[in-house]
């Protein structure tokens, strides 16, 4: 059962989605064959702009760009650490350029969460 997650939120340019869905393909095997529990991806669908702070907001969302929110689970922070590490270190991970992956890096922000309630 998982008890940690990884949280990313990003933006992604519309042009851009089938880039986005190739890499995040790409992540979500990496992930699972170093052992992550799941990884799923969300695209906003429903998350309106606030007064105060809101999903757009918080990565400076362009007109021509949607919201993206990653969660990846692990049994726990150390199985995190473990996963992590044994991903970074993959070979097809030599080909990502932080300059032309398909989202804005410094707009993104990212998290990781300890189990508080559910299943």
């Amino acid at each position: 059962m998982a008890r940690y997650a990884d949280v990313f939120v990003a933006p992604v340019p519309r042009d851009r989605m089938a880039d986005y869905r190739k890499m995040a393909e790409l992540m979500e095997r990496i992930w699972l064959e170093h052992g992550a529990l799941s990884c799923v991806e969300y695209e906003a669908d429903d998350a309106p702009l606030g007064k105060v702070t809101s999903f757009p907001q918080s990565v400076q969302l362009k007109d021509d760009e949607t919201v993206f929110v990653s969660v990846t689970t692990y049994k726990s922070r150390a199985h995190r650490d473990e996963v992590n590490a044994k991903a970074m270190k993959d070979p097809r991970m030599a080909g990502m350029d932080p300059q032309t992956v398909p989202l804005d890096g410094k707009r993104m922000f990212f998290g990781g969460f300890k189990h508080f309630l559910g299943n």
